[in-house]
């Protein structure tokens, strides 16, 4: 069983929906048994970096993701979910993340001349920095769906398993350090390849 974990700012249907296409058992969340009892978890996320901490908090989400994580339990975050995975974000105000992995989230920059602009809304291309399971019968330069405005900077490289670039800016597509990993755009809009990802994700825990 997947836990797809509830705390009120995620994609949580279209996520749900995705996983039941794949036949990956899974189910919406936030009581702390069924986190407990889960064979992995997924932390999804829309909305402000500061709002999300403040709620995961409220709800101690926070320290049972750490408690399961620390038995090795896969988890996998997607868009602000992978942003709350690092030590810090710097929306509005700084406001301490998990921690779990190493890195802060800052505005990414514009270049309107350029017409990059921010958000970035759209499709755009995976380039790899090394191989992982999460793509595993996927090829490079496949494109995936983004809607952010933040972006995760100063990450140990090791962690990068691909990213896109969008003007100035080279965004951590995906992130992993063992079993935390993350995934900036969103999977379960980037057609078959955002599916071949979650089934990647889901061949893990088999």
């Amino acid at each position: 069983m997947i836990v797809i974990i509830d705390y009120g700012m995620g994609n949580l249907k279209s996520v749900k929906n995705a996983l039941d296409f794949l036949g990956l058992e899974s189910k919406i969340s936030s009581e702390l048994e069924d986190i407990k009892s889960s064979k992995a978890l997924i932390l999804p996320g829309v909305g402000a970096f500061p709002d999300a901490m403040d709620t995961i908090e409220k709800l101690s989400l926070d320290k049972v993701i750490k408690e399961e994580v620390n038995k090795n339990k896969p988890l996998l975050g997607i868009c602000l979910g992978m942003q709350l995975l690092f030590e810090s974000g710097f929306e509005g105000i700084e406001r301490n993340g998990l921690g779990l992995l190493k890195g802060n989230i800052v505005k990414m920059k514009d270049d309107k001349e350029n017409n990059i602009k921010i958000p970035h809304i759209g499709w755009n291309d995976l380039i790899y920095n090394r191989k992982d399971e999460l793509f595993n019968n996927i090829e490079e330069g496949k494109f995936v769906y983004y809607v952010h405005s933040y972006f995760a900077q100063n990450y140990n490289n090791e962690d990068l398993v691909a990213y896109s670039e969008y003007g100035e800016n080279k965004i951590p597509g995906v992130v992993r350090c063992n079993n935390i990993m993350g995934a900036q755009f969103h999977p379960e809009k980037s057609g078959t390849v955002g599916l071949a990802i979650l089934k990647n994700f889901g061949e893990l825990i088999k």
